[in-house]
Parts: C-alpha cells; structure tokens; sequence
C-alpha cells in the first residue's frame, strides 16, 4: 500500500505514531487513536471535569473556561503582557481567533500557523500556502515558514492553545459517537490535477496526497459551492483537527471539518 513519500514527511514528531505511519493508506483505513505527547497527562484535570458533564454543551462551555483560566486570555499581564506595551494584539491571538482566521482564509497568517502546527506534531510537512511549496529547500517554503513565524510570535503559547483543542476535539467526537472509526466528508474540485495523484486503485478511484491540513465538509451539497466535481473522502477520527460545531461561534462555514492530511484514498463524482 502507498505509504507517505518522505519527502512529505518529517523524521520526528511529537505524537504517539511517526508520520510514515499515521500518513500512509494503511492508517486510513486502519485507524489507531493519536495523542500528542503529554497534553493528556498534563491536563487531565480537565478531562475527569469533562467526564462528570452529560450536556456537550455544557463540556464545551467548561473547555472554553478552562483555556481562557490556563492561558490566562482575559489577564495577558499575568501571561507575561507589559502593560501599555505595543504587542498586546499579537497575544490576542488565541486559539479562537486562529481558527476564524482558517475559516476566511486558511492560506493566510493564521492558515500558516495552523499548518505549522500540524507539521511539528504530526511530523506531515506543509505542501501548499498560496501555492504549491516544493520541498524544505525552495524559496516559498521559507517565506511559508516566515509567515508563520510572525504569527506565532509574541503570542501566549498559542501552539499548547492547538494541542488542547485538537484533543478536546478528539474527547468530544469520541464521547459523541461511540464505536465511529471514519466520517465521510467532502470538498469541492475543479479537477484532480489539483491535487498530488500518487496512483489510481481497481475500482477507479485516486491515491492523493493530501496537505497537511485541508477544509472539508459533512454537507454534500454544500460542497459544490467550491467547484465543478466532489471529492469524497472516509476520513478516520483521529484525523479531524476541529469542526465548526465543537465550539459556539466557533467557524463560520456549514458544518467545515479540518482534517490531518496525508495519503487518502478518494472518489471522484459529478455534482
């Protein structure tokens, strides 16, 4: 089976699996869960909380509570924040606001931290920000990661922000459905050529190597918004970085899904 190219991935990671594995089309259909190392164990307070709260609703309001205490949001002077100092904007820049951001335009500053973010933990490097990046060494790769370093800076731990919300995600949809392995979820193309073909299988559909994060969404219909063709894809659980249900007023897209990338067997259908 297509395992993922190393020129896609990185060596180290700071997750449960290598990237080689957790990439490939064996963990897509074979999916195992995935733990970026020590989030769990560092804030399992919070967990033995969310456990004893039947309401999702009621979890999602003490998760937001707990990230606006832990990370001090609403007092940036006990983060660390001069007061009258000119970057009090840059540590506004919290998870919620990184987020939004991906939502109105994931090939900004906030869509290349958030990538940035899925390339050290996951170890799956970035192959697309306004345009294609042509490995570690080209030139749009280092103005990617150039971008990302400004959004990342002066920030308050933004990145611990992603490593608790990427596990939330992953508590609620396991708490939510029980026993689901995969969700189907969709996004508009233009053509296939859009995306990196690895190969086709028997049945006709495509090997694709996906980015490292990508928008999809459950709603089929909405899908066609966003192109001619619709690209289907059985995305495993442990792929789904947040959703626009997990939080109130979280995203502003119907029903958008951010998955982990990597290689994905996929269909292709007319609208």
């Amino acid at each position: 089976m297509p395992t993922l190219p190393g020129s896609a991935r990185l060596s180290i990671n700071r997750c449960n699996l290598p990237a080689v594995i957790l990439g490939s089309l064996t963990f897509q259909r074979h999916p195992v869960p995935l733990a970026i190392d020590g989030v769990r164990d560092f804030h399992a307070d919070l967990c033995r909380r969310l456990d004893q709260v039947p309401d999702h609703r009621v979890r999602a309001e003490r998760f937001v509570d707990y990230m606006t205490v832990r990370f001090c949001l609403e007092e940036l002077e006990e983060a660390g924040l001069t007061p009258g100092g000119r970057k009090k904007s840059r540590a506004n820049a919290n998870y919620l606001r990184l987020v939004r951001g991906w939502s109105f335009d994931s090939d900004g500053r906030e869509g290349a931290v958030l990538k940035h973010w899925a390339e050290t933990r996951f170890g799956l490097l970035t192959r697309h920000h306004g345009g294609p990046l042509y490995g570690r060494g080209s030139e749009a790769y280092q103005d990617y990661l150039t971008e990302a370093a400004r959004g990342i800076y002066a920030t308050n731990a933004v990145e611990s922000q992603l490593d608790l919300l990427y596990t939330y995600c992953q508590y609620e949809l396991a708490r939510q459905n029980p026993g689901v392995t995969h969700l189907t979820l969709h996004r508009g193309i233009n053509h296939i050529g859009d995306h990196e073909v690895l190969g086709r299988e028997a049945d006709g559909g495509y090997l694709v190597l996906l980015n490292n994060l990508n928008s999809f969404t459950s709603e089929r219909e909405r899908a066609d918004e966003f192109g001619d063709y619709l690209l289907t894809v059985e995305v495993p659980r442990p792929k789904i970085f947040f959703y626009n249900r997990l939080l109130p007023g979280m995203l502003k897209g119907e029903d958008e899904y951010v998955v982990i990338g990597g290689v994905y067997a996929v269909r292709i259908s007319t609208l």
